[in-house]
């Protein structure tokens, strides 16, 4: 119980950060295959997916709480090691995924599938460095509408390893708006403030919804891809994996980068590598 939930935690705050993919944490933490079949047969298999994924989604809201405060200051304060804790996350769930390709031959497919899927997050990041235009968060039909078919997008890009849905999200310009919404709102049920907590549903229920729509979608196409064509979604996955680090450090800030930053960065990135493999066992 307290492992999932630990494992939900990096999951979740994996999940906030532009160009981190929970997709990928999912996949590091030896957890991606069996939360894909419990989300397609949740109601098949109702208590056996219900143990499994309640934990894990315990951790995932602890840490978007706890995230909308406190991962700000942490990339403000501390970018280089922050990052490179991910960047120890990420690499350390690679051999994990390695298991299920080793020993079997190497087509031209996968490494097709590998390079393509490579390119793919490296060139979100690129493109990523930049927020769109603050979306508007008005409450009228057009932008509930907006809402339920952004939560859709972000929902499916946070399932897809290597894909980062909060960077999706800082694209379409909606990942501050909807970041400062999750905040005022935890703030105004703390305060019982009913004003600030209707506010918060106009904008959260309707981008709620969107995710749950997105995420049971995305998880069924997966679930068919690994059915039929196991190796080629392995090989794409580890060139997900291989490619997060580059789409960290092409978003993250290494500007202050000196001798300092990089030991303690060192230190951070093999305390993520330990985790990785450790809540991956």
């Amino acid at each position: 119980m307290i492992k999932s939930i630990l494992k939900g935690i990096v999951i979740g705050i994996a999940n906030i950060i532009p160009g981190v993919s929970g997709g990928t944490m999912m996949v590091s933490m030896g957890i991606y295959d069996k939360l894909i079949h419990c989300i397609t047969h949740l109601f098949s298999e109702f208590k056996k997916s219900v143990a499994f994924l309640f934990p894990i989604a315990i951790g995932m809201v602890i840490a978007i709480v706890g995230s909308s405060f406190g991962l700000e200051y942490l990339f403000a304060k501390f970018p280089i090691p922050t990052n490179l804790l991910f960047i120890g996350l990420i690499v350390g769930g690679l051999p994990a995924i390695w298991k299920n390709v080793k020993g079997s031959k190497i087509k031209v497919g996968h490494i097709i599938a590998f390079l393509l899927f490579f390119v793919v997050v490296a060139g979100l990041a690129i493109m990523g460095e930049s927020e769109g235009k603050a979306a508007d968060l008005t409450f009228n039909a057009i932008n509930v509408i907006k809402l339920l078919g952004v939560g859709v997008v972000a929902s499916a890009t946070m399932v897809i390893p290597g894909v980062s849905g909060s960077m999706m999200l800082m694209l379409m310009g909606y990942y501050n708006p909807v970041l400062e919404t999750i905040t005022d709102f935890i703030r105004a049920l703390v305060s019982f403030d009913m004003k600030g907590i209707l506010q918060g549903c106009t904008v959260l229920i309707p981008f709620g919804i969107g995710i749950v729509v997105g995420i049971f979608a995305i998880a069924k196409l997966v679930e068919i891809i690994f059915e039929k064509f196991p190796l080629y979604a392995y090989w794409a996955i580890i060139g997900l994996i291989v490619a997060s680090p580059v789409a960290i450090v092409a978003m993250g800030d290494f500007s202050a980068f000196g001798l300092v930053n990089a030991l303690v960065g060192i230190v951070t990135f093999i305390i993520g590598f330990g985790i990785a493999r450790k809540l991956g066992d």
